[in-house]
């Protein structure tokens, strides 16, 4: 493996569904970040290259849920502004950042939330 491909992958975001949410995302062994959004809504797209960006990362899996379609899923953990970005670890929300934000403050809690912060008493 060369080192680039640790650092970066090229994917997209993942779709997520009321069906596939529970498989993709509350079992997963990565660190998972969630952009619920919806089609209409203008931040929801000015966030979209950095959700985009940071699906590019190795060490953490990213997906995309549109609220207009799975509505089960936004209301089960309280959504209620978009773009709401929650971050989920073993399952359970560990991080949630409501609106746009630079990316240097997705990439600080993923930090925080990483194994090796963690490993470290983060």
């Amino acid at each position: 493996m060369r080192d680039s491909d640790l650092t970066t992958k090229d994917s997209a975001p993942l779709t997520l569904t009321e069906d596939n949410f529970e498989t993709v995302v509350l079992q997963s062994d990565q660190l998972m970040i969630v952009d619920f959004w919806a089609d209409w809504c203008r931040p929801c797209h000015a966030l979209m290259p950095t959700i985009e960006q940071l699906a590019n990362r190795p060490d953490i899996g990213v997906g995309k849920l549109n609220v207009d379609q799975n509505t089960v899923v936004a209301a089960r953990y309280g959504v209620q502004s978009i773009p709401t970005v929650l971050f989920f670890k073993n399952g359970e929300v560990v991080e949630t950042l409501v609106g746009v934000h630079p990316i240097e403050v997705y990439e600080e809690a993923l930090l925080k939330h990483s194994d090796a912060a963690c490993d470290a008493g983060g």
